[in-house]
């Protein structure tokens, strides 16, 4: 007979192979028959790396396909078909970001439109129970909930600046989470499974996205992707329980290190580009060509190195989050913080010791 234990790694082997081969073939569909969809007027001036107009339509299988593992997950074995007040909040906070996102790749919306679309997703999160509580007070937790949706909604964004970058980064936070969840013996919970499907349709579109790419996600893809990952970040990362973890140590500090070290790649370049652009005089969120993978490759390194590059490291920091919560240590804590700052002063000194060079000239 077959284990209790082999079903669920054979539905979850099955969905995941499922999203996969399904996202590759949407977004073969979508790049086939799309001339015009997700390309933004020749008009208007996009602040993208390449230099080739593509079609913005990665996002639309994304959430097609989070759908799918949505309704996989309401018919899956020990549901009882009613989806909870958490997972509908996550559903209507998912697609505001995913229509939001849809509206500006169409039409260019305005910015304040956009951030106060990002603020109902936050505050959607908070009234269906999805926020993050890790403080006594209930106004500070409500506060850094919406700071943090807005904040990696917005993080993703910029990062969706060179080919296969967000969907790399992406796929590595979906992979820690699903890895994480399956050793804590939660394999089929909604997390797990909507994080699944969304790795499947990242893996697929990723084909059509690596070096030389043949399609962008878009502000569709990268809205939406900052909303799925910055919600299922709240229950995994904000809210764990680290194992082990002394009295000795608050809790909140080791919740935050295991946030920068899976969130590492995006918060460290919109960190740097940030503390550039204000030091310029410039405003933070007018986009440009002066992001870590932009000064990366303006110092001879291949694109598709940079992303391999943002691969090790998002790994790294990933395998850092997955052992700190597993079995807390003192020494693990303090290779983690090296580990962060490492990564962050590379990546931002990169920037400004290529500016200095070029001062020199």
């Amino acid at each position: 007979m077959v284990s209790e234990g082999n079903t669920v790694q054979f539905l979850l082997t099955g969905l995941y192979i499922f999203c996969f081969v399904f996202s590759i073939l949407i977004n073969y569909i979508l790049l086939r028959f799309s001339e015009t969809l997700g390309i933004r007027s020749k008009q208007f001036t996009q602040h993208r790396w390449s230099p080739t107009v593509k079609p913005s339509l990665g996002g639309i299988s994304f959430y097609v396909i989070f759908l799918l593992a949505f309704i996989f997950l309401i018919l899956s074995p020990g549901s009882n078909g009613l989806p909870g007040l958490q997972l509908v909040g996550l559903l209507i906070a998912a697609s505001l970001a995913f229509l939001m996102g849809l509206a500006d790749d169409a039409f260019n919306t305005m910015p304040l439109l956009k951030f106060i679309a990002q603020l109902f997703c936050g505050i959607i999160l908070i009234f269906t129970g999805n926020g993050i509580h890790i403080f006594p007070n209930i106004f500070l937790n409500h506060a850094l909930t919406i700071i943090w949706v807005i904040g990696i909604m917005n993080s993703l964004n910029m990062l969706d600046n060179m080919d296969g970058i967000t969907t790399i980064v992406s796929a590595i936070i979906c992979g820690f989470i699903i890895v994480l969840n399956i050793t804590l013996r939660h394999s089929s919970s909604p997390v797990s499974l909507l994080s699944l499907g969304v790795l499947g349709a990242l893996c697929g579109f990723l084909i059509f996205n690596f070096h030389p790419s043949k399609m962008f996600m878009g502000d569709t893809g990268s809205q939406f992707l900052g909303l799925f990952l910055a919600a299922t970040g709240i229950e995994t990362c904000w809210n764990n329980p680290i194992h082990n973890a002394p009295s000795s140590y608050p809790l909140p500090l080791i919740n935050l290190i295991v946030v920068a070290l899976v969130y590492l790649i995006t918060l460290s370049d919109t960190t740097t580009v940030v503390i550039n652009r204000l030091r310029a005089g410039r405003s933070p969120f007018v986009g440009g060509k002066d992001h870590t993978t932009h000064h990366l490759f303006f110092k001879g390194v291949t694109e598709k190195r940079i992303a391999i590059l943002f691969c090790a490291l998002g790994i790294g920091g990933a395998y850092l989050a997955y052992h700190l919560i597993l079995n807390f240590s003192e020494t693990l804590f303090f290779v983690s913080i090296f580990y962060i700052l490492f990564v962050f002063l590379f990546l931002y000194l990169n920037t400004i010791l290529k500016k200095r060079g070029k001062t020199a000239k």
